[in-house]
Protein backbone atom coordinates (compact mmCIF):
# COMPACT_ATOMS: atom_id res chain seq x y z
CA UNK A 1 0.00 0.00 0.00
CA UNK A 2 3.12 2.32 0.63
CA UNK A 3 3.77 1.87 -3.30
CA UNK A 4 0.19 2.80 -3.92
CA UNK A 5 -0.23 5.77 -1.90
CA UNK A 6 2.63 7.48 -3.11
CA UNK A 7 1.50 6.77 -6.71
CA UNK A 8 -1.93 8.68 -5.89
CA UNK A 9 0.13 11.29 -4.33
CA UNK A 10 2.46 11.68 -7.55
CA UNK A 11 -0.81 11.83 -10.29
CA UNK A 12 -2.37 14.61 -7.81
CA UNK A 13 1.02 16.72 -8.75
CA UNK A 14 1.25 15.28 -12.57
CA UNK A 15 -2.71 16.44 -12.60
CA UNK A 16 -2.35 19.75 -10.74
CA UNK A 17 0.98 20.80 -12.70
CA UNK A 18 -0.88 19.72 -16.13
CA UNK A 19 -4.03 21.87 -15.01
CA UNK A 20 -1.94 24.83 -15.85
CA UNK A 21 -1.84 24.04 -19.78
CA UNK A 22 -4.91 21.24 -20.31
CA UNK A 23 -8.60 22.04 -19.91
CA UNK A 24 -9.48 18.54 -18.64
CA UNK A 25 -6.83 18.30 -15.63
CA UNK A 26 -7.81 22.24 -15.12
CA UNK A 27 -11.70 20.43 -14.81
CA UNK A 28 -10.66 17.23 -12.56
CA UNK A 29 -8.99 19.61 -10.19
CA UNK A 30 -11.17 22.34 -10.05
CA UNK A 31 -14.33 20.25 -9.26
CA UNK A 32 -12.03 18.48 -6.17
CA UNK A 33 -11.21 21.84 -4.86
CA UNK A 34 -12.90 21.80 -0.94
CA UNK A 35 -14.63 19.06 -1.79
CA UNK A 36 -15.23 18.21 2.35
CA UNK A 37 -16.48 21.84 3.05
CA UNK A 38 -19.57 21.38 0.94
CA UNK A 39 -21.22 18.73 1.14
CA UNK A 40 -24.89 18.17 1.75
CA UNK A 41 -26.45 16.51 4.99
CA UNK A 42 -27.85 13.13 4.22
CA UNK A 43 -31.03 11.78 6.34
CA UNK A 44 -31.13 8.63 3.82
CA UNK A 45 -29.60 5.35 3.69
CA UNK A 46 -27.28 6.02 0.72
CA UNK A 47 -26.62 4.14 -2.33
CA UNK A 48 -23.15 4.75 -3.86
CA UNK A 49 -22.76 4.03 -7.13
CA UNK A 50 -19.16 4.85 -8.87
CA UNK A 51 -17.85 5.19 -12.32
CA UNK A 52 -14.70 6.04 -14.16
CA UNK A 53 -15.77 8.37 -17.17
CA UNK A 54 -19.23 8.54 -19.32
CA UNK A 55 -18.82 4.96 -20.86
CA UNK A 56 -18.61 2.94 -17.74
CA UNK A 57 -22.03 5.69 -17.07
CA UNK A 58 -23.67 4.21 -19.99
CA UNK A 59 -23.08 0.44 -18.52
CA UNK A 60 -23.94 1.41 -15.10
CA UNK A 61 -26.99 3.19 -15.67
CA UNK A 62 -29.91 0.60 -16.54
CA UNK A 63 -28.26 -0.67 -12.82
CA UNK A 64 -29.18 2.89 -11.44
CA UNK A 65 -32.22 3.83 -13.37
CA UNK A 66 -33.82 0.05 -12.23
CA UNK A 67 -32.41 0.24 -8.66
CA UNK A 68 -34.41 3.97 -8.11
CA UNK A 69 -37.19 1.82 -9.43
CA UNK A 70 -37.17 -0.16 -7.12
CA UNK A 71 -35.82 1.76 -4.43
CA UNK A 72 -37.51 4.93 -4.67
CA UNK A 73 -36.87 6.26 -1.18
CA UNK A 74 -33.23 5.20 -1.42
CA UNK A 75 -30.46 8.12 -1.83
CA UNK A 76 -28.11 7.26 -4.62
CA UNK A 77 -25.16 8.82 -4.56
CA UNK A 78 -23.31 9.19 -8.39
CA UNK A 79 -19.54 9.67 -8.62
CA UNK A 80 -16.79 9.88 -11.33
CA UNK A 81 -12.97 9.79 -11.61
CA UNK A 82 -13.23 11.84 -14.72
CA UNK A 83 -14.40 15.42 -16.13
CA UNK A 84 -16.13 13.62 -18.80
CA UNK A 85 -18.54 11.75 -17.43
CA UNK A 86 -18.69 14.27 -14.72
CA UNK A 87 -19.42 17.44 -16.98
CA UNK A 88 -22.26 15.65 -18.90
CA UNK A 89 -24.35 14.28 -16.32
CA UNK A 90 -23.70 16.41 -13.28
CA UNK A 91 -27.44 17.16 -13.95
CA UNK A 92 -28.49 13.39 -13.84
CA UNK A 93 -32.11 13.43 -12.01
CA UNK A 94 -32.02 9.69 -11.04
CA UNK A 95 -29.27 10.73 -8.87
CA UNK A 96 -29.89 12.34 -5.61
CA UNK A 97 -26.36 13.58 -5.96
CA UNK A 98 -23.57 13.97 -8.87
CA UNK A 99 -19.92 14.14 -7.66
CA UNK A 100 -16.43 13.98 -8.70
CA UNK A 101 -14.76 11.72 -6.18
CA UNK A 102 -11.81 12.76 -4.81
CA UNK A 103 -8.75 11.21 -5.15
CA UNK A 104 -7.84 7.42 -3.46
CA UNK A 105 -5.70 8.78 -0.74
CA UNK A 106 -6.13 7.01 2.82
CA UNK A 107 -7.89 10.71 4.39
CA UNK A 108 -10.20 11.31 1.72
CA UNK A 109 -11.03 8.03 1.78
CA UNK A 110 -11.77 8.11 5.63
CA UNK A 111 -13.70 11.50 5.31
CA UNK A 112 -15.98 10.42 2.22
CA UNK A 113 -16.99 6.82 3.83
CA UNK A 114 -17.78 8.49 7.80
CA UNK A 115 -20.13 11.31 5.72
CA UNK A 116 -21.89 9.09 3.56
CA UNK A 117 -21.81 5.61 5.59
CA UNK A 118 -22.96 4.23 2.05
CA UNK A 119 -24.52 0.35 2.84
CA UNK A 120 -24.19 -0.91 -0.87
CA UNK A 121 -21.80 0.51 -3.06
CA UNK A 122 -21.50 -0.43 -6.84
CA UNK A 123 -18.45 -0.06 -8.82
CA UNK A 124 -18.85 -0.40 -12.43
CA UNK A 125 -16.64 -2.32 -15.16
CA UNK A 126 -13.20 -0.72 -13.79
CA UNK A 127 -11.93 1.63 -10.72
CA UNK A 128 -11.11 -0.58 -8.38
CA UNK A 129 -9.70 2.32 -5.43
CA UNK A 130 -7.84 0.33 -2.66
CA UNK A 131 -8.50 3.22 0.03
CA UNK A 132 -12.29 3.32 -0.55
CA UNK A 133 -12.67 -0.10 -0.97
CA UNK A 134 -10.88 -0.59 2.89
CA UNK A 135 -12.63 2.13 4.49
CA UNK A 136 -16.39 0.92 3.03
CA UNK A 137 -15.35 -2.85 4.46
CA UNK A 138 -14.91 -1.63 7.76
CA UNK A 139 -17.63 0.59 7.95
CA UNK A 140 -19.58 -2.37 7.30
CA UNK A 141 -21.15 -1.56 3.66
CA UNK A 142 -21.42 -4.14 1.05
CA UNK A 143 -19.42 -3.76 -2.22
CA UNK A 144 -20.60 -4.90 -5.77
CA UNK A 145 -18.56 -4.95 -9.32
CA UNK A 146 -21.25 -4.75 -12.23
CA UNK A 147 -19.81 -5.68 -16.23
CA UNK A 148 -16.99 -5.98 -14.99
CA UNK A 149 -14.29 -8.00 -17.25
CA UNK A 150 -10.70 -9.37 -16.44
CA UNK A 151 -7.47 -10.16 -18.14
CA UNK A 152 -4.46 -12.09 -17.73
CA UNK A 153 -2.50 -9.36 -18.02
CA UNK A 154 -3.81 -6.82 -15.10
CA UNK A 155 -2.43 -6.63 -12.09
CA UNK A 156 -4.76 -8.74 -10.04
CA UNK A 157 -3.21 -11.53 -11.61
CA UNK A 158 0.18 -10.95 -10.84
CA UNK A 159 3.37 -11.73 -8.07
CA UNK A 160 3.37 -8.12 -7.55
CA UNK A 161 -0.25 -7.57 -6.70
CA UNK A 162 -1.20 -8.57 -3.35
CA UNK A 163 -2.82 -5.34 -2.75
CA UNK A 164 -5.37 -5.44 -5.09
CA UNK A 165 -6.22 -9.23 -4.78
CA UNK A 166 -6.67 -8.64 -1.08
CA UNK A 167 -9.41 -5.49 -2.68
CA UNK A 168 -11.04 -7.99 -4.92
CA UNK A 169 -11.63 -10.57 -1.96
CA UNK A 170 -13.36 -7.65 -0.42
CA UNK A 171 -16.27 -7.76 -2.78
CA UNK A 172 -19.61 -9.37 -1.56
CA UNK A 173 -19.81 -10.59 -5.50
CA UNK A 174 -18.91 -10.02 -9.22
CA UNK A 175 -21.24 -9.27 -11.78
CA UNK A 176 -19.05 -10.81 -15.08
CA UNK A 177 -19.30 -10.05 -18.84
CA UNK A 178 -17.88 -13.64 -19.52
CA UNK A 179 -16.71 -16.84 -18.44
CA UNK A 180 -13.08 -16.40 -18.66
CA UNK A 181 -13.34 -13.50 -15.87
CA UNK A 182 -14.95 -16.16 -13.75
CA UNK A 183 -11.90 -18.08 -14.26
CA UNK A 184 -9.14 -16.13 -13.99
CA UNK A 185 -11.37 -14.96 -10.57
CA UNK A 186 -10.70 -18.00 -9.09
CA UNK A 187 -6.92 -18.18 -9.33
CA UNK A 188 -7.06 -15.15 -6.68
CA UNK A 189 -9.72 -17.53 -4.44
CA UNK A 190 -12.13 -15.52 -5.20
CA UNK A 191 -15.68 -18.14 -6.52
CA UNK A 192 -18.30 -15.00 -5.48
CA UNK A 193 -18.95 -14.14 -9.26
CA UNK A 194 -21.66 -14.48 -11.99
CA UNK A 195 -22.00 -13.98 -15.49
CA UNK A 196 -24.36 -11.79 -16.23
CA UNK A 197 -23.34 -10.04 -19.95
CA UNK A 198 -22.61 -6.33 -20.64
CA UNK A 199 -25.57 -4.19 -19.01
CA UNK A 200 -24.90 -1.87 -22.52
CA UNK A 201 -27.17 -4.26 -24.40
CA UNK A 202 -30.28 -3.49 -22.15
CA UNK A 203 -29.37 0.05 -22.29
CA UNK A 204 -29.16 0.27 -26.00
CA UNK A 205 -32.37 -1.39 -26.62
CA UNK A 206 -34.14 0.59 -24.31
CA UNK A 207 -32.56 3.62 -26.07
CA UNK A 208 -34.12 2.27 -29.43
CA UNK A 209 -37.30 1.38 -28.29
CA UNK A 210 -37.97 5.15 -27.66
CA UNK A 211 -35.65 5.99 -30.61
CA UNK A 212 -37.74 8.74 -32.87
CA UNK A 213 -38.17 9.27 -36.85
CA UNK A 214 -36.03 12.21 -38.33
CA UNK A 215 -38.02 12.91 -41.00
CA UNK A 216 -35.55 14.78 -43.44
CA UNK A 217 -33.53 12.13 -43.55
CA UNK A 218 -36.29 9.50 -44.10
CA UNK A 219 -37.43 11.80 -46.86
CA UNK A 220 -34.38 12.04 -48.64
CA UNK A 221 -33.44 8.49 -48.51
CA UNK A 222 -36.84 7.29 -49.59
CA UNK A 223 -37.34 4.56 -48.57
CA UNK A 224 -33.81 3.12 -49.23
CA UNK A 225 -31.22 2.07 -46.36
CA UNK A 226 -27.61 4.24 -45.92
CA UNK A 227 -24.06 3.10 -45.20
CA UNK A 228 -23.81 5.05 -41.39
CA UNK A 229 -20.63 5.92 -40.39
CA UNK A 230 -20.67 7.36 -36.74
CA UNK A 231 -18.01 8.58 -34.82
CA UNK A 232 -15.09 9.09 -36.99
CA UNK A 233 -12.05 10.73 -36.92
CA UNK A 234 -9.83 11.82 -39.58
CA UNK A 235 -7.66 8.24 -39.61
CA UNK A 236 -10.93 6.62 -39.77
CA UNK A 237 -12.19 9.05 -42.41
CA UNK A 238 -8.43 8.82 -44.61
CA UNK A 239 -9.38 4.81 -44.85
CA UNK A 240 -12.92 5.62 -45.98
CA UNK A 241 -11.63 7.66 -48.84
CA UNK A 242 -11.64 5.18 -51.31
CA UNK A 243 -14.57 3.60 -50.31
CA UNK A 244 -16.75 6.54 -50.77
CA UNK A 245 -15.08 8.16 -53.53
CA UNK A 246 -14.69 5.79 -55.89
CA UNK A 247 -16.62 1.81 -54.69
CA UNK A 248 -19.70 3.12 -53.27
CA UNK A 249 -23.64 3.45 -54.31
CA UNK A 250 -25.64 3.30 -51.92
CA UNK A 251 -26.03 6.86 -49.75
CA UNK A 252 -23.67 7.89 -46.59
CA UNK A 253 -24.75 9.24 -43.64
CA UNK A 254 -21.56 10.54 -41.61
CA UNK A 255 -21.39 11.87 -37.92
CA UNK A 256 -18.19 12.51 -36.88
CA UNK A 257 -16.47 12.49 -33.42
CA UNK A 258 -16.02 16.62 -33.49
CA UNK A 259 -18.06 18.52 -35.14
CA UNK A 260 -15.75 21.53 -34.96
CA UNK A 261 -15.89 23.70 -38.35
CA UNK A 262 -12.15 22.88 -39.42
CA UNK A 263 -13.09 18.95 -39.20
CA UNK A 264 -16.30 19.36 -41.35
CA UNK A 265 -13.79 20.86 -44.01
CA UNK A 266 -11.65 18.46 -43.82
CA UNK A 267 -14.25 15.74 -44.68
CA UNK A 268 -16.52 17.73 -47.25
CA UNK A 269 -12.11 17.98 -48.88
CA UNK A 270 -11.53 13.89 -48.27
CA UNK A 271 -14.91 12.62 -49.62
CA UNK A 272 -14.11 15.18 -52.85
CA UNK A 273 -16.12 13.18 -55.54
CA UNK A 274 -20.07 13.15 -53.19
CA UNK A 275 -22.18 15.35 -53.64
CA UNK A 276 -22.32 16.75 -49.88
CA UNK A 277 -25.09 18.53 -47.66
CA UNK A 278 -24.46 19.36 -44.29
CA UNK A 279 -27.63 18.23 -42.13
CA UNK A 280 -28.31 21.49 -40.05
CA UNK A 281 -28.19 23.62 -43.53
CA UNK A 282 -31.26 22.79 -44.93
CA UNK A 283 -34.48 22.11 -44.24
CA UNK A 284 -34.70 19.67 -47.14
CA UNK A 285 -31.73 17.46 -48.18
CA UNK A 286 -31.63 17.45 -52.01
CA UNK A 287 -32.45 13.90 -53.71
CA UNK A 288 -28.88 13.75 -55.30
CA UNK A 289 -27.45 14.51 -51.81
CA UNK A 290 -24.31 11.21 -51.78
CA UNK A 291 -23.15 12.44 -48.40
CA UNK A 292 -25.03 13.35 -45.61
CA UNK A 293 -22.74 14.70 -43.05
CA UNK A 294 -24.30 15.30 -39.49
CA UNK A 295 -23.03 18.69 -38.37
CA UNK A 296 -24.65 18.39 -34.20
CA UNK A 297 -24.70 16.36 -31.87
CA UNK A 298 -27.55 13.58 -30.23
CA UNK A 299 -28.71 12.37 -33.47
CA UNK A 300 -26.13 9.60 -34.43
CA UNK A 301 -28.43 7.20 -32.47
CA UNK A 302 -31.17 7.75 -33.92
CA UNK A 303 -29.46 7.68 -37.55
CA UNK A 304 -28.81 3.87 -36.92
CA UNK A 305 -31.99 2.99 -37.68
CA UNK A 306 -31.71 4.04 -41.22
CA UNK A 307 -28.78 2.05 -41.95
CA UNK A 308 -27.93 -1.26 -43.44
CA UNK A 309 -24.30 -1.43 -42.58
CA UNK A 310 -22.05 0.52 -40.33
CA UNK A 311 -18.37 1.76 -39.81
CA UNK A 312 -18.21 2.87 -36.43
CA UNK A 313 -14.67 4.77 -35.26
CA UNK A 314 -12.00 5.17 -33.05
CA UNK A 315 -10.02 1.59 -33.84
CA UNK A 316 -7.67 3.28 -35.45
CA UNK A 317 -6.83 5.95 -32.47
CA UNK A 318 -7.53 5.51 -28.67
CA UNK A 319 -10.11 3.56 -28.54
CA UNK A 320 -13.34 2.07 -29.98
CA UNK A 321 -17.11 3.97 -30.09
CA UNK A 322 -20.16 2.32 -29.40
CA UNK A 323 -20.49 -0.57 -31.67
CA UNK A 324 -23.89 -1.96 -29.97
CA UNK A 325 -25.84 1.33 -30.94
CA UNK A 326 -25.96 0.24 -35.17
CA UNK A 327 -25.80 -3.86 -33.98
CA UNK A 328 -29.45 -3.31 -32.26
CA UNK A 329 -30.70 -2.13 -35.55
CA UNK A 330 -29.53 -5.06 -37.13
CA UNK A 331 -26.04 -3.19 -38.95
CA UNK A 332 -23.28 -5.44 -39.35
CA UNK A 333 -19.91 -3.02 -38.02
CA UNK A 334 -16.84 -2.53 -39.30
CA UNK A 335 -13.98 -0.83 -37.63
CA UNK A 336 -10.42 -0.29 -37.27
CA UNK A 337 -7.82 -2.58 -35.67
CA UNK A 338 -7.47 -1.10 -32.02
CA UNK A 339 -10.41 -2.49 -30.30
CA UNK A 340 -8.69 -5.06 -27.99
CA UNK A 341 -9.87 -3.54 -24.66
CA UNK A 342 -13.08 -3.58 -26.10
CA UNK A 343 -14.23 -7.34 -25.60
CA UNK A 344 -17.99 -6.99 -27.57
CA UNK A 345 -15.60 -5.96 -30.70
CA UNK A 346 -13.81 -9.73 -30.57
CA UNK A 347 -17.53 -11.35 -29.87
CA UNK A 348 -18.64 -9.63 -33.03
CA UNK A 349 -15.51 -11.04 -34.90
CA UNK A 350 -16.00 -14.24 -33.57
CA UNK A 351 -19.68 -14.41 -34.21
CA UNK A 352 -19.45 -13.38 -38.03
CA UNK A 353 -21.01 -9.71 -37.36
CA UNK A 354 -18.28 -7.87 -36.98
CA UNK A 355 -15.08 -6.64 -39.16
CA UNK A 356 -12.01 -5.38 -38.05
CA UNK A 357 -9.59 -3.53 -40.94
CA UNK A 358 -6.42 -2.26 -41.22
CA UNK A 359 -6.52 -0.93 -44.74
CA UNK A 360 -8.43 0.63 -47.19
CA UNK A 361 -8.27 -2.43 -49.14
CA UNK A 362 -9.08 -4.20 -46.68
CA UNK A 363 -12.32 -1.95 -46.18
CA UNK A 364 -13.63 -2.19 -49.85
CA UNK A 365 -13.57 -6.13 -49.02
CA UNK A 366 -14.88 -6.11 -46.17
CA UNK A 367 -17.94 -3.73 -47.33
CA UNK A 368 -18.17 -5.89 -50.74
CA UNK A 369 -18.95 -9.31 -48.70
CA UNK A 370 -21.31 -8.03 -46.08
CA UNK A 371 -23.27 -6.14 -49.31
CA UNK A 372 -23.44 -10.02 -51.02
CA UNK A 373 -24.36 -11.41 -47.80
CA UNK A 374 -26.62 -8.82 -46.51
CA UNK A 375 -30.19 -10.16 -45.81
CA UNK A 376 -28.36 -13.22 -43.81
CA UNK A 377 -25.73 -11.00 -42.18
CA UNK A 378 -28.28 -8.27 -40.82
CA UNK A 379 -30.44 -11.06 -39.50
CA UNK A 380 -27.76 -12.64 -37.81
CA UNK A 381 -26.42 -8.97 -35.72
CA UNK A 382 -30.44 -8.86 -35.07
CA UNK A 383 -30.50 -12.58 -33.46
CA UNK A 384 -26.65 -12.48 -31.92
CA UNK A 385 -27.71 -8.52 -30.12
CA UNK A 386 -31.22 -9.80 -29.05
CA UNK A 387 -29.67 -12.66 -27.28
CA UNK A 388 -27.28 -10.76 -25.25
CA UNK A 389 -29.90 -8.76 -23.46
CA UNK A 390 -30.99 -9.57 -20.14
CA UNK A 391 -27.62 -8.23 -17.47
CA UNK A 392 -29.98 -5.98 -15.29
CA UNK A 393 -31.86 -9.29 -14.76
CA UNK A 394 -29.72 -11.78 -13.73
CA UNK A 395 -28.05 -8.91 -11.61
CA UNK A 396 -31.28 -7.56 -9.88
CA UNK A 397 -32.60 -11.66 -9.16
CA UNK A 398 -28.77 -11.90 -7.85
CA UNK A 399 -29.13 -9.28 -5.71
CA UNK A 400 -32.39 -10.14 -4.37
CA UNK A 401 -31.39 -14.04 -3.56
Amino acid sequence: MVFYNLGIRLYIIAVSLASVFNSKAKKWVAGRKDFFKKLPKIEKSVTWFHCASLGEFEQGRPIIEEYRKRFPNAYILLTFFSPSGYEVMKNYSVADEVQYLPADTPKNARKFIIHYQPKEIYFIKYEFWLNYINEAKKAGASIYSISAIFRENQRFFKWYGSAFKSALQKFDHFFVQDEKSVELLKTINITKSTVAGDTRYDRVFENASTVKPLHKIEDWLNGKKAFVIGSSWEADETILAHLLNENIKAKVILAPHEIRENHIRYIENTFYDLKKQRYTQTDEIPKDTQLLIIDCIGILSSAYQYGEIAYVGGAFGSGLHNILEPAIFGLPVIFGPKHLRFPEAQLFIDNGIGFSVNSDVELLNKYQHIQSNLKELQSKTKSFTENQRGAKGIIFKSLKN
